[in-house]
């Protein structure tokens, strides 16, 4: 084979990996959009008859988190996409309103946990709403370590990005969990191994974000199954006591 077609034979692999590729340049959008879809079908499902108009009207703080928690998924492809068009110090500028808002969404995160399973067992007269109390707490315990340390290594992008990446795919377990209850968080260890593949096909190594998050998260969150699904004695005591 000739240089020349040496050259053509392997410039189509380079468009779509290694550096520059179009794996390098439009994965985390993709990702954002990716989000969007997971959370759309997810919680189309549930939100007319669940917020929008419902037998029985929510608390007003569900619209808070709702909005919050959209917001994040759109800001995120928003900072995606301004990555993308290498528009950097936009991406910067408005980095500060992401990093407000996340600090805003795990509190509310919290509290709309805690007002939302109050309500379900007093007011719908649920049963099993405090063993539910765990996954709620965990996802957002997660999110805002993650996002914390996104925002304090902001200036080292190739931990940035991947934290923020984990951080929002970690987010969606709510959204999974209402197109399949039983393996949400299989769900959102697949997405977050798209990003060990994306290392792969444009690195050819994975980065020790996935290397030491993804087997802390597998445990921590077959943890929370477990506890979950046994209604451990411990934890259904703490749960009892938030709920009053």
């Amino acid at each position: 084979m000739t240089p020349v077609a040496q050259s053509a034979a392997v410039q189509p692999v380079k468009s779509i990996a290694g550096r520059g590729g179009l794996v390098d340049k439009y994965f985390y959008f993709a990702m954002g959009l990716l989000a969007a879809i997971v959370v759309a079908a997810g919680f189309g499902r549930t939100i007319d008859r669940g917020l929008i108009h419902p037998a029985i009207p929510r608390p007003t703080i569900l619209w808070f988190h709702s909005a919050a928690f959209s917001g994040w998924v759109l800001f995120y492809i928003l900072q995606s996409a301004l990555v993308r068009a290498r528009n950097v110090k936009l991406h910067r500028s408005l980095g500060w309103f992401g990093a407000a808002l996340g600090a805003v969404m795990v509190p509310l995160g919290f509290a709309t946990t805690i007002v939302m399973k109050r309500f379900e067992l007093h007011t719908l007269h649920r049963h099993s709403v405090a063993e539910f109390m765990i996954v709620s707490i965990f996802d957002m315990t997660v999110f805002g370590t993650l996002f914390t340390l996104g925002i304090l290594w902001r200036k080292k992008p190739e931990l940035h990005r991947r934290l923020l990446f984990i951080a929002t795919a970690g987010l969606l377990s709510a959204a999974f969990g209402r197109l399949d209850k039983n393996l949400f968080y299989v769900y959102v260890d697949m997405m977050i191994a798209l990003g060990v593949v994306r290392d792969l096909v444009v690195d050819r190594r994975v980065h020790k974000v996935y290397l030491v998050a993804m087997p802390s998260l597998i445990v921590l969150q077959c943890f929370v199954v477990y506890t979950l699904r046994t209604a451990s004695p411990w934890w259904m005591a703490i749960a009892h006591a938030i709920l009053g």
